[in-house]
């Protein structure tokens, strides 16, 4: 959905969810989108809410954090924590995430304004890229069950289709460099490469990444036809 002139996505983010069937859903949504409003009309919509926070929403962050903080230090090893860890090694560099979620307390800082709050939860990514080293602590408000896996997975598959598709478009088809801005263009381009990223996703037999698929379809006319039709003639 095109936001308006001069505007930005918060503003876009209710008039997209109106048109969406969300219920029974699980809608996650990047800091920026934290908005007590957007949590009201997701629990309206019947669906479930992964929000990321901000440590510019003072008063709920800062309570959140003190949340995490007071139950994990030693004196507190029966507090109402899950815990999951994942690791991960690619070329270069190791990834760890260290997850964490207790229910939401009663009178936690502005909780009615949240729709149904019922789970906090805390992400620890730990990064070796070649020798340095990384911590960076995130943390979540939800409105699911406190149970770890479920919160870990939201998170992590919300930064996965950032990488499967706004990545995808910028280092494969060099979304980000288009100097096309007039009209309906930039929309009607951007649904076009959207059908071909779907279609070169959905070819099975070039085991190479989208660009070089983008590269063998303009060399190969064959090809070509099995990415658009399915088949050769």
């Amino acid at each position: 959905m095109k936001t308006a002139e001069k505007s930005h996505e918060i503003t876009a983010l209710p008039d997209l969810r109106q048109v969406l069937d969300v219920k029974g859903c699980r809608v996650t949504i990047e800091a920026m989108g934290c908005q007590k409003a957007s949590a009201k009309q997701i629990g309206e919509q019947d669906a479930d809410y992964v929000l990321a926070l901000q440590p510019h929403q003072e008063t709920l962050y800062e309570a959140v954090e003190q949340q995490f903080q007071t139950a994990r230090t030693p004196a507190s090893e029966g507090a109402d924590l899950q815990y999951s860890e994942t690791e991960e090694e690619h070329p270069g560099r190791v990834e760890m995430r260290r997850h964490w979620t207790r229910a939401a307390p009663e009178g936690l800082a502005q909780q009615d304004a949240w729709g149904k709050l019922r789970c906090l939860g805390m992400v620890e990514a730990e990064r070796h890229l070649n020798g340095p080293v990384s911590i960076e602590q995130r943390y979540y408000i939800a409105r699911i069950t406190k149970e770890v896996t479920q919160c870990a997975h939201a998170v992590r598959a919300h930064w996965g289709s950032e990488k499967c598709v706004h990545w995808v478009l910028d280092i494969a088809f060099r979304e980000a460099e288009s100097r096309v801005r007039v009209g309906p263009a930039p929309e009607n381009l951007a649904v076009l490469r959207h059908i071909a990223l779907n279609l070169l996703r959905q070819e099975p037999t070039a085991k190479v990444g989208i660009h070089n698929k983008r590269l063998k379809a303009g060399w190969d006319e064959a090809y070509l036809a099995t990415l658009v039709f399915g088949h050769t003639f």
